[in-house]
């Protein structure tokens, strides 16, 4: 799951992103709200939470400007206690929920999930064979096995199982879940692979994780082809 975080306090923002990224979160930060709108434009989201400073038109017309472009995204608004008619503009401008500070992270976090269950979609939950991850609860068995993988192991699982089937390369996946350049971090991936499979793998008689000669990884299903080796 890819949350958009748009706080303008850096202190908070920072907190919010360790909070989130410990839940399995990929988090995208910004403290400027022209950023936040850009990237609600060209990137996306299953979730976006924005800092208003209210009434400030300003703040609003981020509010706005994200809703207006993404119809279906689940919205919570941070805002410091203000008058009610200033709350009602904020569900009347698109949001979907509000968050009153000071807030406790564990009632943040609680209010994501109901929203992500509310705009619950096909690829929620991702299943390949016996494998299956849920986005928004943040869990993975295999033939009903509980398996307990780190974040980024997760956030690697999940990048691998929405391309079930298609060789996906280092590269990609390095900007995709590392979000670093394709030119650094070049041995974690095989590193992290090798820590799914004996997670994943090890106590299964068929491997779904494979290796792509000469291209990357894959995650196979009933359609794989047989070219990938493992």
């Amino acid at each position: 799951m890819r949350i958009l975080v748009s706080e303008s306090d850096p202190a908070l923002g920072m907190f919010l992103r360790r909070g989130f990224d410990a839940e399995n979160y990929a988090v995208d930060l910004t403290e400027d709200g022209e950023e936040a709108k850009t990237l609600a434009r060209h990137r996306k989201y299953d979730a976006a939470i924005l800092d208003l400073n209210l009434p400030r038109e300003s703040d609003l017309d981020v509010l706005r400007s994200v809703r207006a472009g993404r119809q279906e995204l689940p919205i919570l608004v941070l805002i410091n206690r203000t008058r009610p008619e200033d709350r009602a503009r904020v569900f009347d401008l698109g949001a979907d929920d509000l968050v009153l500070k000071p807030f406790a992270f564990s009632e943040l976090s609680a209010r994501v999930r109901a929203l992500l269950r509310r705009a619950r979609t096909a690829d929620t939950v991702l299943r390949v064979e016996d494998l299956v991850l849920s986005r928004v609860e943040h869990s993975v068995q295999r033939a009903g096995r509980k398996i307990e993988l780190t974040p980024k192991e997760f956030a690697l699982l999940e990048y691998l199982m929405r391309h079930a089937g298609q060789r996906v390369t280092r590269a990609s996946i390095i900007e995709n879940v590392w979000h670093a350049s394709r030119e650094s971090l070049t041995n974690v991936v095989d590193v992290y692979v090798n820590y799914l499979r004996k997670k994943i793998d090890a106590s299964s008689e068929r491997k779904l994780i494979q290796t792509a000669r000469g291209v990357g990884y894959l995650v196979r299903d009933e359609t794989a082809s047989g070219s990938a080796q493992t």
